[in-house]
């Protein structure tokens, strides 16, 4: 017999709508919505809606935005919606007042084949050291950050220059399907479950910062050009480019590997009427976009009609 589903979805980003959507579109009824607090945001510092609040409100949903997940009467509010299910995608950890209120607890899509990559960022981290798969797996929550026990994944291949938002927009339409079973298999109590292995092969979604962005042109091309894919089109790669005493502040989008021997000092730029590349250990990072500061995104041939470069340029 199948058990009828009341969920409540909690999520933030994009890539949660894109799930919220599925799961309504296949009849299951959601009683109520969680997504983050209003920000101010820009330069003009506006107040800047989550996307899942966009959409609830598109479609008319019972929305909380609790200042804290522990206040009592954000529990009481949670508690009256009645639901015996929470799903989370994007979000933040819960407490478990929160987690362990359902009858039928609390599962989370993770944007990786678990028990790898668990953290805040890994879709970026898979492309980033280089992984030819990835996924997405579902699980139960427990105290820890994506430690419960696995509900089912579903695996998909990387492409040699796909970048994180390419990789962020299917590993969504996959997690659509994956949510989708997997409400299926809980609603009709078929759902088995994996306990996660652990081990010191395990790697790592680290939140991105500033830091872990930055590129290191003394690092080999390709890990190079995975660190800018990784991050493109958010929050991007960065690094410095200086020349005659000036010095910009450079975002880089795309990139593309060239291989051959020189003798120039690794960061060197090297620039024509229509192309730019560094020069790194093992030949060159040709940059195809990027982002020079005050001014919008463009391609490197049009960056080059209006700047050009000494032969001491360099990238650092």
């Amino acid at each position: 017999m199948t058990k009828k589903l009341k969920i409540v979805f909690m999520g933030t980003p994009e890539f949660a709508v894109g799930i919220l959507d599925s799961i309504l579109e296949a009849g299951h009824e959601v009683v109520g919505v969680i997504t983050a607090a209003d920000k101010p945001a820009g330069r003009g510092q506006k107040i800047k809606y989550s996307a899942v609040k966009e959409y609830s409100l598109e479609k008319n949903l019972t929305l909380l935005q609790p200042p804290s997940l522990k206040d009592e009467a954000f529990l009481s509010e949670l508690k009256a919606l009645k639901a015996n299910l929470n799903v989370v995608v994007a979000f933040r950890m819960l407490p478990k007042a929160v987690w362990a209120m359902p009858e039928l607890g609390t599962f989370n899509l993770h944007a990786s084949l678990l028990p790898q990559y668990r953290g805040a960022a890994p879709i970026n981290w898979a492309i980033i050291n280089g992984e030819s798969k990835t996924g997405v797996t579902t699980f139960f929550i427990d105290e820890k950050i994506d430690t419960g026990a696995m509900i089912l994944s579903k695996e998909i291949e990387i492409g040699p220059d796909e970048t994180a938002g390419e990789l962020h927009d299917r590993l969504m339409d996959i997690g659509k399907i994956a949510v989708v079973e997997t409400l299926e298999k809980i609603g009709t109590g078929s759902a088995e479950t994996e306990i996660q292995a652990d081990g010191s092969d395990l790697k790592t979604a680290y939140k991105l910062d500033r830091d872990n962005c930055k590129i290191d042109w003394t690092r080999p091309s390709l890990e190079i050009h995975n660190l800018i894919r990784g991050l493109s089109p958010y929050p991007s790669a960065w690094c410095w480019f200086k020349d005659n005493g000036q010095e910009w502040n450079v975002k880089i989008y795309q990139s593309e590997i060239e291989k051959g021997e020189h003798d120039l000092t690794e960061g060197s730029l090297v620039s024509s009427k229509k192309e730019l590349k560094v020069a790194v250990r093992d030949g060159y990072v040709k940059i195809l976009s990027l982002q020079f500061p005050g001014k919008k995104k463009m391609t490197a041939p049009e960056l080059l009609n209006g700047i050009s470069f000494s032969e001491n340029a360099i990238a650092s």
